[in-house]
């Protein structure tokens, strides 16, 4: 191992040491760099160019300022630090759908059948409906309520069991009603916004708007003239259309 690191040793020794030459980047004489320099400001500029390029910065700089502005606005809002914006909610809130009037005529079990009959009949037509104001028997007593019920939508008078033929008019116990638009004696009538036989619960907070009743044991072609001439023309109008074809 001795000799083996000495003969290594003495072909160090004499091997001679690598260099490497040096770089240097070529230089260009003086005319060269000379046309080089003429060429860099020889080229003209595009004005029209430069035009669209400023203005779409200053474009992009308003809607980014714009953006920033909106979104600041609505985290106020959300963070409850500001009041919302009431002129854009208001333009972009749903436009108010068309008020649907409906008839409803307030009657009571004490009234012969043949004239709740016939209300029935002139009801179907316009789509309205009859109001009572309690229960026959009581609340408790479902039963009775059924009967009339039965008797008076049924087509066939002499008609009896669940096969007979009805009439498509709704029915409803609605004490709330009676005292709402202030009824004493039946029949009665008024134009209500709306489904009447919808739960209370459902319809929502807004104000219902009453409108005239009229009394009088008419027909309800004649009940709808005098509402019309208390000042309900507009709530009548399409009631009166369905009932008499004009």
């Amino acid at each position: 191992m001795d000799a083996l690191r000495q003969a290594m040793a003495r072909q160090e020794a004499n091997q001679p040491a690598m260099t490497w030459p040096a770089f240097e980047a070529p230089k260009a004489d003086a005319g060269t760099q000379r046309r080089a320099w003429d060429a860099m400001h020889a080229q003209k500029s595009n004005s029209a160019m430069k035009v669209r390029a400023d203005a779409a910065l200053s474009t992009g700089k308003s809607g980014l300022a714009a953006q920033q502005e909106a979104m600041a606005r609505r985290v106020g809002q959300a963070l409850g630090l500001s009041q919302p914006d009431i002129v854009s909610l208001a333009k972009v809130a749903a436009p108010q759908a068309h008020v649907r009037w409906v008839p409803l005529l307030f009657v009571s079990a004490s009234m012969p059948i043949d004239e709740l009959r016939t209300y029935a009949a002139q009801l179907q037509k316009t789509g309205g409906a009859l109001a009572f104001r309690g229960m026959p028997g009581g609340l408790q007593k479902v039963g009775p309520m059924a009967k009339l019920s039965a008797e008076i939508l049924r087509l066939d008078p002499g008609c009896e069991g669940p096969a007979c033929t009805m009439r498509d008019v709704s029915i409803v116990v609605d004490p709330i009603a009676f005292r709402e638009h202030g009824v004493a004696r039946v029949p009665a009538l008024a134009m209500v916004p709306g489904d009447p036989t919808q739960a209370y619960c459902e319809r929502g907070d807004a104000p219902v708007p009453l409108g005239p009743v009229v009394y009088g044991d008419a027909a309800l072609s004649g009940m709808l003239d005098e509402i019309a001439r208390l000042g309900g023309k507009e709530e009548v109008g399409d009631v009166q259309a369905r009932l008499g074809g004009r």
